[in-house]
Formats: C-alpha cells, structure tokens, sequence
C-alpha cells in the first residue's frame, strides 16, 4: 500500500540501539521491496529472524496447464468442489500463466503451521466464512466478500471460525451446506512474475501516495493489522515457504512472529467489496472504472451492486466487444448477472482476447427496465494468454462456448422484421442462382440535378456532378 503506519513499540530513529525489558537488544530487520527502493517496512524482532534450522523440500507447486493451443470460451463450475486440504493445501489452481495464477480453495482442515509465501503476492477473495489471519505485522480479522491482500514475504496462519446453521437449520451466513463447505470458499490471485498487487496509479497522489478525490474508495476503508502481534515463545515452529515452485520446511526456535513493533509502506490489508462505491453513467461504462487493484500485467475488477445507466435508451448490459490485448475471467460472488444466463454463484468464465463476447440471447431486452443490479463478481484481466489445468477442465462446461447462439431479438428468426414502418418478407437464398450473391432492393428513388458552375459553390472542377437527393431502400440478403 502506498501509505505510511506504524504499530506497536519503536525507538525514535532507525537503526539505533533498542533495548528490550532485560537489557538484551532487540533484532531490527529491513523488509524492503525493487533492491530497497521500493515500499519497505522495519520490524523489530525479540529473538534473531535468523535462528532457523531443519528446511527441507516438501512438495512442488509448479502448475502444469493444458490445451496451450486451444482458444474458447470457458465457463468453470466450482461451486460442486468439495473440500480439500487447508487454507494452503487446498489451493486448485484453474488458470494461470507467467504473470498471475488464479485459484479456489474450500479447506477441510484448519492450519497446523505458519506459511510465507516468498514468491509472490496473495490477493484472497472470501466469498464464503470468516476468521483471523495472525501475521507477523499483525492481526486481521476477516469476512466474507473480504479482500484479505498478503505481500510476498509476510509470514501468517490463518484459522477459520466453524460455519454454523442459523434458526431454519440453513447456514447463517447464507452460503452452502456446511458438509460441502465447513469453513469456508475463496478465490485466489496470485503474483507470478515478480511485481505486486496496490492501487492503480491513477487513483493515488504521484507525490504523496493519497487516494485522489475520483477513485471509488480510499485510505478510510482499508483496514489494517491490529494487535494481538507478538507472541514470544520458544520451541519448534514449522515455518512452510513457497519459493521457486516448492514448498520448503524449516523449523524456527522461536515463535516466528515476535515482532513487538514496525513502521513502513509494505504491510498486509483487507478491503471489502461493499465498501467500493461504484462510478456509474448516463450511459454504459468501460470495465475499467471497476478496477481495484492492479499489478505488472493484470488487473482486479469489483463489479459491485450499483446503479444503471440512466439514459432514457440506454442499454442496461455491456455491449459486444473484443478486449484485443486482454484475456477475462469473471468470478461469480453474487447476484443474477445481467449479461449472462446459466452461471451459478461460484462459476468462472474465461473469455480469451480476440474472441468478441457480449450479452447472451435475450438478456439485452431483459434488461431495459432495470434500474439497478445487485450483482457481484470480480473479474482479472491479464496482458498475456491463460491457459486452464487439468483440474478446470474437469469442471468445463462444454457448451459454454456456443450459449450465444439463439434468438437475440425476437421476430429475426421469422421473418417478421420491420424495416422503415412496414413489415417485409425476408428474401431466401432459393430464389437466386447459387452463384450469384443478389439483394433485393424494395424501393430506391435516386433523383439527380447538375450542380452549378465553379465559383458559385467552390466545385473543384466544371463538370457536371451527379447529385444524389433521396435514397431509401430495404435491403435483404440471402
């Protein structure tokens, strides 16, 4: 994040003498980010950060896609995934490519060791559950439609609260049974490449790093660590890091988060879907004016509950279009879609760059009367091809990619057209030799006058120019 904070104990400047409660010197270490010139914070330890011993490979993380050459649409029903692993563990990565890889995860079990990702940064999307994340920096308490954003580096352990059911027997927080689901479901957007994940530039001050007056949240609704942070205990604790598509084991002396206090720029954060205020237009606006947040190559989207366009003939869905640089996938949160028939609250879709995509049939008309959605979804454009896994395809749609096909407009597939107030028989390919490509021109009325000699109205020439009056035709093809 680009803004200062601080919590917990610091001694007046940097790298001086700080002392704990026995005399002993406290251990300060440098986070920092690009080389340390990046975003960097300063913690100070009670133990050295560096008494580790006992790592050891465990397993690989490296994802192995599939279908490299095969562009189409491509809808992925997680909502059926039973629960696996822990919040780690659990991870099916569905897309990806050398930039960003997207996953789900429904953990079974909580977790039994503390994680440190060293490979990139973690954007988490709570759809359903909450809980505590405890980070070396801090404590989160998180919640559903939470974007719970871990850096690379941060240390953490995160535990789930146990779903309950409400009075009527269902679960209270409205999500699925809690046999299918007993802690909770979230969307992963992991870094691949190196970069990570903060606010597009053009919502922050280039100067000072403030949120500016048009982005659709601000500083006000990001919400920070907190106390409880330290915990000074001594023993072995497994510390798992992911680095370079392994997971490794190490084993601390101590506990791995004792830091009593820090300052800086590079901290984890939650920000809630409810809290983006959606910009909204006379008529319908760009994708870009959801986005969230961004990294090198991709960018997050909130398409949040918000209010339609409201010109008197606006069309309510996104038009039909060709994102010719980017690939799109939509992570289905909540809601009735508009644009969309046949996705269920935890689909994916992939709609590959090239490929035009726009409303399905006869959601446009559908839509003309609404004032406003209460859809919710988040969406990750990236700059290079994805590409799915073995595990998205076992949960493909195979005729996603041909649910456009059908009627659109009613009255196109019978023949009951209106053109210019009159209803007009379409003319059929029978009718005209196969090897001639003919139109019917209904009526045309071409009148021509001789316009006057140069000078009178500036004509480049003295000849005699054709001048066309009225043209009206209808015109059908076969």
């Amino acid at each position: 994040m680009p803004h200062y904070t601080k919590l917990g104990l610091l001694p007046r400047k940097r790298h001086v003498q700080f002392r704990r409660p026995d005399g002993a010197l406290y251990s300060e270490e440098v986070f920092g980010t690009e080389g340390f010139v990046g975003p960097t914070t300063t913690m100070y330890h009670i133990h050295p950060p560096t008494q580790v011993y006992g790592w050891k490979p465990m397993y690989s993380t490296k994802t192995e896609y599939v279908e490299p050459e095969i562009m189409r649409m491509r809808h992925v029903k997680s909502a059926p995934m039973k629960p696996k692993g822990d919040f780690v563990t659990g991870r099916v990565v569905l897309f990806g490519n050398s930039d960003v890889e997207m996953a789900v995860g429904n953990p079974a079990e909580q977790m039994a060791y503390h994680f440190k990702n060293g490979q990139g940064d973690e954007c988490h999307f709570i759809h359903y559950g909450s809980g505590i994340c405890h980070t070396m920096l801090g404590t989160l308490k998180f919640g559903p439609r939470d974007y719970l954003v871990i850096p690379k580096g941060v240390i953490y352990k995160l535990i789930w609260d146990k779903r309950v059911n409400g009075p009527d027997g269902k679960p209270a927080d409205g999500g699925p049974p809690i046999s299918d689901c007993p802690f909770g479901k979230f969307l992963l957007i992991e870094t691949c490449n190196g970069s990570h994940i903060g606010p597009p530039p053009r919502y922050v001050s280039k100067t000072h790093g403030q949120y500016l007056e048009h982005a659709p949240f601000c500083e006000r609704d990001i919400r920070l660590p907190e106390f409880p942070m330290t915990w000074d205990e001594k023993g072995d604790f497994e510390v798992r890091i992911k680095a370079r598509d392994l997971v490794h084991g190490y084993t601390y002396h101590y506990h791995p988060l004792d830091i009593v206090g820090w300052d800086g720029c590079y901290y984890p954060f939650i920000f809630n879907a409810d809290d983006f205020a959606p910009i909204t237009g006379k008529l319908h606006m760009p994708p870009p004016i959801h986005q969230t947040f961004e990294a090198h190559n991709f960018v997050i989207c909130t398409f949040a509950p918000r209010l339609l366009d409201y010109h008197p003939q606006s069309i309510k869905v996104p038009y039909n279009h060709s994102n010719l640089d980017s690939d799109e996938v939509l992570y289905y949160v909540d809601g009735n879609f508009g644009s969309r028939k046949g996705i269920e609250i935890g689909s994916l879709t992939l709609h590959p760059q090239g490929i035009p995509h726009g409303p399905h049939p006869g959601t446009i008309e559908a839509s003309l009367a609404a004032t406003h959605t209460q859809e919710l979804a988040v969406m990750c454009d990236t700059f290079r091809p994805l590409f799915p896994t073995k595990a998205a395809m076992e949960m493909d749609d195979t005729k996603y990619p041909a649910s456009w096909q059908g009627e659109h407009f009613p009255g196109l597939s019978t023949g009951k057209m209106h053109l210019n107030g009159a209803t007009v028989p379409p003319v059929h390919a029978a009718a005209f030799p196969r090897e001639v490509h003919a139109v019917e021109v209904i009526k045309a009325e071409v009148a021509q006058s001789v316009l006057p000699a140069p000078g009178a109205n500036g004509s480049a020439n003295g000849n005699a120019v054709p001048q066309v009056k009225t043209v009206t035709a209808n015109v059908w093809a076969p």
